[in-house]
Order: structure tokens, then C-alpha cells, then sequence
């Protein structure tokens, strides 16, 4: 769940979104049945929206436009469409490097993003 923000009403019949703690803590609380609407939800995008097609390239969908957009608009051929292919590779490596070190982070300490009070003379504070 998010830090700084949480949704209005309930999650569950007696679980409010508030009662929800941040961070791993998370996965404890959400009932089996929230779990099973999102692996169901998932693998229907997977299954019946995103199908696998041998002839196009891995990750080219029929029915997903630019970066997976669904229904969304296409990229021409050529070069710019390979640098921005590669870019958004780097870019979802790095995403999953820094989730990694949040879920380390999390299961240290508790808290997935640090608390800025702790670090008096950083360069980073403003």
C-alpha cells in the first residue's frame, strides 16, 4: 500500500483500507479472496487480451499499442523504435533493482522508504 496515501472505504467486508499496514506487512493482511480477484485479474489480461503470437517479436502484442498501451497507437519501424524498445529494457531493469533493494530495505527495517530525519548533513536533504 502506499506510504503517504490511502483509498477511502473498505477492502474487504471488515477491513478498511486505513487498517492496511505499508510494506510487506501488507501481504498478511489482504483476505485470500482480494489475492485470488488479482491472479484472476491478471491472468485474464494474460490469457484473453495479450495472446501469444510466434510470428511477432516477444513482448508485441496485437492489441498493445506503444509500450503496451492497450489498443494504443503503434511505433513506426526503424531506428528511434529500437532506442526507445532498449531504453524501456533499461528502464524495467532498474525498476526491478530498486524495488529489490525496497524489499530489503523493508524486511530490515520496516519501512521501504528512509527516513530523512536520520541523515542530519546529507546533500540530498533541502
Amino acid at each position: 500500500t502506499p506510504e503517504y496515501f490511502k483509498f477511502p472505504g473498505y477492502c474487504a467486508t471488515d477491513l478498511s483500507f486505513a487498517d492496511i499496514p505499508n510494506g510487506l506487512a501488507a501481504l498478511s493482511k489482504v483476505p485470500g479472496a482480494g489475492w485470488l480477484q488479482i491472479f484472476l485479474f491478471i491472468g485474464t489480461i494474460e490469457k484473453w487480451f495479450y495472446k501469444y503470437d510466434a510470428s511477432r517479436a516477444p513482448g508485441d502484442f496485437e492489441n498493445g499499442g506503444v509500450l503496451g498501451a492497450p489498443n494504443g497507437s503503434r511505433m513506426v519501424d526503424g531506428p528511434a523504435k529500437t532506442r526507445k524498445l532498449n531504453a524501456e529494457l533499461a528502464n524495467g531493469r532498474l525498476a526491478m533493482m530498486a524495488i529489490i533493494g525496497m524489499f530489503f530495505q523493508d524486511g530490515l527495517t520496516g519501512q521501504a522508504w528512509a527516513d530523512w530525519s536520520y541523515f542530519h548533513d546529507s546533500p540530498l536533504r533541502g
